[in-house]
């Protein structure tokens, strides 16, 4: 039985590895079975976070303004974890943007992982649904919806309630590797980013103020594909108010 692990949870700005940002990390070290100690921290996007976000997660764009961004924070997370398994509630959208940032900069992150959802979907079919809410609900566990940490334990006391009620019975049905109650590998085909070249960043400098655009994106930060797709979007128009060629300064 696996009562040593890290239990994790992120905020992003979305749900693509590729073109979404790390907002929040949480997590939460288990040692036989008891939290024995927390990780939490804004991390900065280098960019504004849209309305949406704003009302799911209550993080909003002062919170982060000040925040280190994820390259300052994937060192004290590396230590945190150590060698230790992670466990989350769909465990895989966790690991791939954490995977995607340790790519862009240079670093190998590999890790075994537990899927809560994973159990639920076997075990708990008939329930209505099979979030992360839904079942602390179901199972009355005190949950925070929506911010990093509390999602964090609240995915660790969601295992813990089925390792009581199914892990018997999935060791009965799969007592080697198929157990889902067994750390396994995680694996995602992440490709890095390329920063954006002083030649690319020049020219959107030159761009937005021409067409005195306000962007709502670090300019510093862009990768050399967001660069592309930003200046193709404003020489056709798709951003902001394109003005004359004789307006600008």
């Amino acid at each position: 039985m696996i009562q040593d692990y890290i239990s994790i949870d992120l905020e992003t700005t979305g749900l693509s590895p590729k073109l979404d940002k790390i907002i929040e990390i949480g997590a939460v070290k288990v040692e036989n079975g008891q939290i024995t100690d927390t990780f939490q921290s804004f991390i900065n996007p280098g960019r504004k976070l849209s309305d949406a976000i704003v009302s799911l997660t209550g993080i909003r764009d002062g919170d982060l303004e000040e925040a280190s961004y994820i390259e300052e924070i994937l060192p004290w997370l590396y230590e945190f974890m150590g060698d230790l398994p992670i466990l989350g509630h769909s465990v895989m959208f966790d690991y791939k943007f954490l995977k995607k940032a340790a790519v862009d900069n240079r670093q190998i992150f590999e890790k075994n992982g537990i899927d809560t959802l994973l159990i639920a979907r076997k075990y708990l079919a008939d329930l209505e649904h099979r979030n992360l809410d839904y079942l602390c609900q179901y199972y009355q566990i005190p949950h925070q919806a929506h911010r990093a940490a509390e999602d964090a334990k609240a995915t660790h006391f969601l295992y813990q309630k089925f390792l009581e009620l199914f892990y018997e019975k999935e060791c009965a049905e799969h007592p080697e590797t198929g157990n889902l109650f067994v750390p396994k590998k995680l694996q995602a085909e992440i490709k890095r980013d390329i920063p954006a070249t002083s030649h690319q960043k020049k020219l959107i400098y030159h761009l937005i103020k021409q067409h005195k655009i306000v962007l709502d994106i670090d300019v510093e930060r862009m990768t050399k594909s967001e660069a592309s797709r930003l200046e193709n979007q404003i020489r056709t128009g798709q951003l902001g108010a394109v003005f004359p060629a004789d307006d600008a300064e």
